[in-house]
């Protein structure tokens, strides 16, 4: 079961992080409490699970993991939902408070009492899929227009998973990160609003929006531990989630936040580049891996300033284990209940793992008897045809 988890290489890169005041300065624990108040109040909005993973953990040897399952998240499949949305509703508001020269507040907008002017509004993204499923959403719960551009690599299934919303889907040739470039061109082009997870100078605003977003994810954790966890391994991309789990955790728990392990494909080190590099770097993606969503070659600036500050260790995965771990988590082990989940959402979970295998790794990240770890389990099955593959031992 384990043997691929024990051989393969992780590459690993542990910072000396200043904890300096960006990790609770630059993403606001009022945005969070603003973020956490109104997304709370959305119609079907509940917390996601906090999945035991008790036999896993047993095997491995650690006291505990936990696996926050971000699948049944408003039926959009992913966390995402938490941060798009969010940014598409403020976006509206700032757009409409600024057209109308007077405050318009977010309930008024959820109720649907400015509709009429939403219309004439677009919003435009970019995504690998689950960000802009979950911008899609957002322009059609508050009557906008939405236009979302997809790369070369982004499957059919998702790219209709986001038109069934009403969202106008646009394919480009390239990467992720051509995608985004697009919608800075067409949208300064055509006055279109861009909903964002990433940022650039100039643009912060939205971003910051979706990691406050986020931020309600990590709020559902803070919530259940009386004493906080030992670690917690966090997906990479462009930084933004990991970036806001970590400052709602370094918040709520100051000194005693657990140990951030960001995680990445090896064939998108983005972030374990910037760490290296001490400073925000592209990297160019020469090769798209099978975690879609986790296939970017530029950081956001706002969130490597977080993760510079306040994240210990940057860790790279190689695309064998990705296949291994979706299927390991549809088994359980030992007991653990099966949990069906998209291959983006296991990213943490290998680096896990495969430490857990490796002594080496094993002591560098401190995963002992007494460790308590968080992985965030970012998406369910958002393409069940790749699902099928995985489970079928195809990929």
């Amino acid at each position: 079961m384990f043997t691929p988890f024990e051989t393969a290489y992780l590459a690993h890169h542990e910072s000396n992080p200043p904890f300096d005041g960006a990790v609770t300065d630059i993403l606001k624990s009022a945005d969070f409490d603003s973020a956490e108040t109104e997304i709370s109040s959305w119609d079907g909005y509940v917390e996601t699970p906090l999945i035991p993973l008790s036999g896993l953990a047993g095997t491995l040897g650690i006291a505990d993991i936990r696996y926050k399952h971000e699948g049944p998240r408003f039926g959009l499949g992913s966390f995402k939902a938490l941060g798009g949305a969010y940014a598409v509703l403020r976006t509206v508001q700032r757009e409409l408070s600024k057209s109308t020269g007077s405050a318009v507040s977010l309930a008024d907008i959820r109720r649907g009492l400015y509709a009429e002017q939403s219309k004439t509004i677009t919003v435009i993204s970019a995504t690998d899929g689950n960000h802009g499923r979950s911008v899609a959403w957002g322009a059609a719960q508050f009557h906008t227009n939405c236009k979302i551009y997809i790369h070369a690599d982004v499957s059919e299934y998702r790219a209709e998973a986001m038109q069934a919303l009403g969202a106008e889907v646009i394919r480009i040739d390239g990467d992720y990160d051509a995608a985004v470039a697009q919608t800075r061109i067409d949208a300064a082009k055509h006055g279109w609003l861009i909903v964002s997870d990433t940022s650039w100078p100039g643009y912060i605003q939205p971003p910051l929006d979706v990691m406050a977003g986020y931020g309600v994810m990590a709020r559902e954790i803070v919530h259940k531990y009386d004493t906080p966890p030992t670690h917690v391994f966090l997906q990479g991309g462009v930084g933004g989630l990991a970036a806001a789990v970590t400052a709602v955790f370094h918040q709520s728990w100051g000194t005693n936040a657990p140990r951030v392990v960001v995680v990445e494909p090896e064939l998108a080190p983005c972030l374990l580049t910037s760490a290296k590099a001490n400073r925000a770097t592209n990297v160019v993606i020469a090769k798209e891996t099978i975690m879609a969503g986790l296939s970017c070659g530029e950081p956001s600036k706002l969130a490597w300033s977080v993760l510079a500050d306040a994240a210990q260790d940057f860790v790279t995965i190689p695309e064998c284990l990705v296949a291994p771990t979706v299927r390991l988590l549809a088994n359980g082990v030992e007991g653990d209940i099966p949990v069906e989940v998209g291959e983006s959402a296991v990213a943490g979970l290998c680096a896990v793992i495969a430490a857990a295998k490796q002594p080496v790794l094993k002591q560098d990240l401190h995963l002992d008897t007494n460790a308590r770890v968080i992985v965030i389990g970012s998406e369910g099955v958002t393409d069940p045809n790749i699902y099928a593959q995985i489970i079928a031992g195809e990929m």
